[in-house]
């Protein structure tokens, strides 16, 4: 079992800057495939990005080449660097671990209790 605290949410106007951490406390870290996922208001949870064992990356297309996902298998730690941010980024952002490289939420067993992001115009 591995217990997942967000931080570093909050307001931002567009074009701002973000850096989302999850920190990890339980199990082995680096066993871990880590993700960030977002819900807005009214709309389902999605996927944003992941990050492999060895540091491999995915993003979904609405956030690629402005987010960044990292991890700091020394510090029990995942970030989420979040540049040119845009008012559809709004959302409270969720981080996840698990097993596999995907996209599914399901497929994530753990999960963080959230923190809100909201990027105004």
């Amino acid at each position: 079992q591995v217990q997942l605290v967000e931080s570093g949410g909050g307001l931002v106007q567009a074009g701002g800057s973000l850096r989302l951490s999850c920190a990890a406390s339980g199990r082995t870290f680096s066993n871990y495939v880590l993700g960030w996922f977002r819900q807005a208001p009214g709309k389902e949870r999605e996927f944003v990005t992941t990050i492999s064992y060895s540091g491999a990356t995915y993003y979904a297309d609405s956030v690629k080449g402005r987010f960044t996902i990292s991890r700091d298998n020394a510090k029990n730690t995942v970030y989420l660097q979040m540049n040119s941010l845009k008012p559809e980024d709004t959302a409270v952002y969720y981080c996840a671990a698990g097993w596999a490289v995907v996209r599914t939420s399901r497929e994530y067993p753990y999960w963080g209790q959230g923190t809100q992001v909201t990027v105004t115009s």
